[in-house]
């Protein structure tokens, strides 16, 4: 156990660190980033520099930075990871997570996502369904049910999919809050390193504890699957399990946060919508994906060009930083009509919001099961679910990560 403060403080503390990572990833108000992204979409597919944030492409030599706009040319960059590499993430990541898979190259990632993937096996799916994610829901909802009114943002979609991945890691319900908390103090590096590396220093030293017990006891948790998980003779070491752990909740909870509470905004304001998906579930899970596509929850990932290439008619050197706007990549209007309008009823057609090819997000399964159980219990347990006339106007905010700040609802 390692809270010394009272659950109201500790939640305090998870709101006050969110704000800080909203506002160091320039989440400072309702501006849309689509409109420029269609316009330089549609001057070119892939683009020196990276426009949008201010930086111009260099006619110097030396190292470069391009940026892929367009479907095709983002997904020809997931496609090719041995042209487009992620080394880039070495000098990110895992100053501040450790080793993870996400920087490893090839022959060696392949190994270790198959490692990785014991923690994310399908066949898991239907017990934490019935056993974890169900009740969670159920229990979160039922303690504000009665209230008639809430901000579900901070009710239902921040602490859900923290509390799924704390369960999933085995950690005792007491320190979860504590756990969020340090966990977005990482994501908030780019504001304060300072912080986001005593975050992760600290998380890493609880980790240290955990995994000496699963080791000792091993349970149905990640941490005791991932321990003893084993592909052609290799197995992980205990610093890439804590690298694991440090990067679930990033990469599994606040990506997850983001698109619930941006698919919310979308049904609340798109009435007939609503009441089409709370009518037939079975469009619930065309309506997560459209949601996902509309509202992207991390709009960049980054790439390095291991080696001289072109793409869409561009000559891209060797060394260079490639950028992919999968917010710009989701709106392509040569894949979808109308792509700045949320629409379930479109025709189906993937989107890269979970990436793609060999690094495709391991926990898209687990995402879509947590979104399926919350809107669900959404539509079941809160009648007459509507947006609150008598709070301002629901926004979507951020330039790197997107998604409402709140989301004030009421209901019968």
């Amino acid at each position: 156990m390692v809270q010394r403060a009272t659950v109201e403080e500790l939640e305090q503390g998870v709101r006050d660190a969110q704000r800080r990572f909203n506002e160091g990833m320039g989440a400072d108000g309702d501006a849309s980033p689509y409109p420029l992204l269609t316009t330089l979409r549609a001057q070119a597919a892939v683009h020196p520099g990276w426009p949008e944030m201010g930086m111009a492409g260099k006619d110097t030599d030396g190292p470069q930075t391009f940026t892929a706009y367009s479907f095709d040319a983002v997904k020809a960059v997931f496609t090719d990871n041995l042209t487009f590499s992620t080394r880039c993430y070495e000098n990110v990541v895992r100053p501040l997570q450790g080793p993870t898979i996400l920087e490893m190259q090839e022959p060696e990632h392949a190994t270790y996502r198959k490692l990785h993937e014991f923690a994310f096996a399908r066949s898991s799916m239907k017990r934490w369904d019935s056993e974890l994610v169900g009740p969670l829901v159920d229990r979160t909802i039922a303690a504000f049910k009665a209230d008639g009114q809430a901000d579900l943002v901070d009710a239902v979609f921040s602490p859900i999919p923290v509390r799924v991945i704390a369960a999933l890691l085995g950690l005792p319900e007491s320190d979860v809050l504590w756990f969020h908390r340090l966990a977005i103090d990482i994501l908030g590096f780019r504001g304060d390193m300072n912080t986001a590396m005593n975050a992760s220093a600290e998380l890493r030293e609880y980790f240290v504890g955990i995994l000496a017990d699963k080791r000792r006891k091993p349970g149905d948790d990640m941490v005791s699957i991932l321990a003893a998980a084993e592909v052609n003779g290799v197995t992980m070491s205990d610093e890439q399990i804590y690298g694991f752990m440090r990067n679930l909740l990033p990469a599994g909870a606040e990506t997850t946060s983001r698109s619930t509470a941006s698919l919310a905004l979308a049904l609340l304001t798109h009435p007939d919508q609503f009441e089409a998906v709370r009518a037939d579930r079975g469009l619930l899970p065309q309506a997560i994906e459209e949601g996902i596509r509309w509202e992207t929850p991390l709009l960049n990932f980054m790439r390095e060009v291991a080696r001289d290439t072109e793409l869409a008619g561009v000559r891209i050197p060797q060394g260079s930083t490639m950028m992919l706007s999968l917010g710009s990549a989701n709106h392509d209007e040569t894949r979808w009509d109308e792509p700045e309008a949320f629409n379930i009823f479109r025709e189906r057609k993937s989107h890269l919001g979970f990436a793609h090819g060999a690094h495709v997000c391991l926990g898209m399964h687990l995402a879509r099961l947590e979104t399926t159980k919350i809107f669900n219990a959404l539509f079941d347990e809160l009648p007459g679910l509507r947006l609150d006339p008598g709070a301002p106007a629901p926004y979507i905010s951020g330039t790197m990560f997107r998604s409402p700040p709140r989301l004030d609802v009421i209901w019968n």
